[in-house]
């Protein structure tokens, strides 16, 4: 994500905060230039700590997302920032959708769920992936009102209207006047939407073409939700429950496995033990049943699992 950010941004500063000495050593020894590492013990506040113990680890940190970003306005003196999930490839300057916000303090971005996976009632309308909040009277009341709330109540379940940190955002745009909903198209794409529309590539931008309207866009960043290393050498692109055809996988899915090997191997001169986070065996239900498996064996992929050759050597052209 960084270095997709580098690589279309001319003007960014990424604060990274690490969560555990792990992470923390790594990412200082890479040296990363536009990007600034802190430290669980430098970000953490008596509010946070006291409620750490009764939230899982998943939960903490969507506890810390609010705090992350008031820490940021700050600690650094900045007159906005924007939160990004670390699961996205940028293809675009996001500039364009800062920009859109115009005179509001606010800014966030829906789900725009394909009917068939909506999940806005017990999810969100909204989706915490990217956010960004201004440094004035009317962005802080916002995001001290969503800080408070977490501190509150942020667990992994839905209950009474409420999930994590991201069905808070239901009501924004009615309880406060400063909020602004992206419209365009090229933000927010992600498994759960990606159905809507087909993508083609020209050098390095991704055009996107909205089905239903014709309507066509500049990809700016895609969400690669639930995307998993597996124990077999292979990809789990996302949920099984959603359907992912070839051609995002070519246009959108390649190139993040691309990054990824980048970034492995960047690593890996720091750490040779590294170890991925979430390798799963999940794709035993694959080999389960024989045809599954020789449809897997002969294309490379079955459904959204990928092999890594399927998808480094262009077996989906």
């Amino acid at each position: 994500m960084y270095h997709s950010l580098e690589k279309n941004s001319s003007d960014f500063h990424l604060y990274i905060f690490a969560f555990d000495d792990h992470c923390l050593s790594v990412l200082n020894r890479l040296y990363l230039r536009h990007a600034t590492v802190i430290s669980l013990n430098r970000f953490e506040n008596e509010s946070l700590k006291s409620v750490k113990p009764g939230r899982t680890a998943g939960e903490y940190c969507w506890t810390c997302a609010s705090s992350s970003i008031k820490y940021c306005l700050d600690t650094y003196k900045l007159d906005h920032c924007t939160y990004v999930d670390a699961d996205l490839l940028f293809f675009k300057d996001p500039m364009v959708l800062i920009e859109e916000m115009g005179t509001k303090s606010v800014l966030i971005t829906e789900h725009r769920y394909t009917p068939c996976y909506d999940q806005s009632a017990t999810s969100g309308t909204y989706c915490v992936q990217f956010m960004t909040f201004k440094n004035t009277t009317e962005g802080m009341e916002v995001l001290n009102w969503w800080i408070d709330a977490c501190l509150t109540w942020c667990f992994n379940r839905f209950e009474d209207g409420k999930f994590g940190d991201q069905k808070y955002l239901d009501n924004w745009h009615n309880r406060f006047s400063t909020v602004h909903v992206l419209k365009h198209l090229g933000g927010g794409v992600a498994p759960w939407n990606v159905q809507q529309y087909e993508f083609s590539k020209t050098d390095n931008q991704v055009t996107g073409i909205e089905k239903s309207t014709g309507e066509k866009f500049d990809l700016v960043f895609y969400h690669y939700h639930g995307f998993n290393y597996t124990l077999n050498n292979s990809y789990i692109l996302s949920d099984p429950c959603y359907k992912i055809v070839r051609n995002p996988v070519k246009n959108i899915y390649r190139p993040y496995t691309h990054a990824l090997s980048i970034a492995e191997r960047a690593i890996g001169a720091f750490n040779k033990g590294i170890v991925t986070h979430e390798v799963t065996n999940d794709i035993q239900w694959v080999r389960k049943t024989a045809g599954r498996y020789i449809l897997f064996f002969l294309r490379g992929y079955y459904k959204n699992v990928y092999t890594k050759t399927a998808l480094s050597y262009g077996f989906l052209n």
